[in-house]
Parts: structure tokens; C-alpha cells; sequence
């Protein structure tokens, strides 16, 4: 497992979900909901320097099937504009189902899922890093892809 604290993110149209791991990348926690429009990119920066974040993961809404949604190429427009801006790696990782599974934890606690928009953010935030953790560090390897502003994509 690689050292560091890394933010995960879920980007949605109206708010950003934000989760952070602890320094070993054991256990996600969330941290905030960020206003999704002007200041955003600011909002996280700054939180990637409060935190010393080593690494960013942003989860990439894709189809069961595996194919894009509609908010793909909007998260990956974001974690390029995000990756531009940042002083350190953005990774693209597969959140499918991710804010489903929020959904279904924050009804299961009691809570309308109305009344809890802005947590489910933060829970949904918090399944994405920490599948990303789990995957690293059952399988040795970094997971998604990371974004480079310049180039895309990259395996």
C-alpha cells in the first residue's frame, strides 16, 4: 500500500461529495459537500493542502454495462480540469453503483434520502475511495487511471 492520505471525490451536477483516508489508506471518511459551480475547483484545492493529500480519486459514473452515462464526460471533463489545477496525481476509478449504495445506507440509518442530499454526497464519496483503497490493497496495484491534463487518460 502506498503511503499518503487521499481525497476521493464524487462529482455530481449540483454538489461534490468529499471523503479522505488516513495517512496508512485504510479507511475513508467523509469530509465535506462543496458547491458545485464557482469556487469548487478553490474549495478542493484547498482541502488537498489542508489534508497534504498525496492523491486525488474521482469516481467515474459508468453504465452497469460498462458503457458511459451522461455523466461521464462530465466527471471526466472535471478531474482533467481538476488534474490542471492539482500538485498531485488525479485517478479516474469506476464508481458504479456508488450512490445507490449511499442511498441505501443513509435510508437504513432512518433518514429521508431528501432531507440527506448533501450527506449521501459525502457517503457516496466515501465508497468510492474506499474501493479504490480496498482494491489496492488486495490486488498490489493502483486502481483506475490516472488523468493527465495534457494527454487524457492514462492506463
Amino acid at each position: 500500500m502506498r503511503p499518503g492520505v487521499r481525497l476521493g471525490i464524487d462529482v455530481g451536477t449540483v454538489r461534490i461529495g468529499v471523503a479522505r483516508s488516513d495517512l496508512h489508506g485504510m479507511l475513508a471518511t467523509p469530509v465535506e459537500t462543496v458547491a458545485r459551480g464557482d469556487g469548487d475547483l478553490a474549495r478542493l484545492l484547498a482541502i488537498v493542502a489542508e489534508l497534504d493529500v498525496a492523491e486525488i480519486v474521482v469516481g467515474l459514473p459508468l453504465a452497469l454495462s460498462g458503457r458511459h452515462t451522461a455523466s461521464t464526460g462530465d466527471a471526466v471533463g472535471f478531474a482533467e480540469r481538476l488534474a490542471a489545477a492539482a500538485s498531485v496525481p488525479v485517478r479516474l476509478v469506476d464508481e458504479r453503483l456508488s450512490t445507490v449504495s449511499a442511498q441505501a445506507a443513509v435510508r437504513s440509518s432512518g433518514k429521508s434520502t431528501k432531507q440527506s442530499r448533501s450527506v449521501i454526497d459525502q457517503v457516496a464519496a466515501v465508497i468510492i475511495l474506499q474501493h479504490a483503497l480496498d482494491f489496492e490493497r488486495s490486488s498490489a496495484r493502483s486502481p483506475g487511471v490516472v488523468v493527465d491534463p495534457d494527454k487524457g487518460l492514462q492506463q
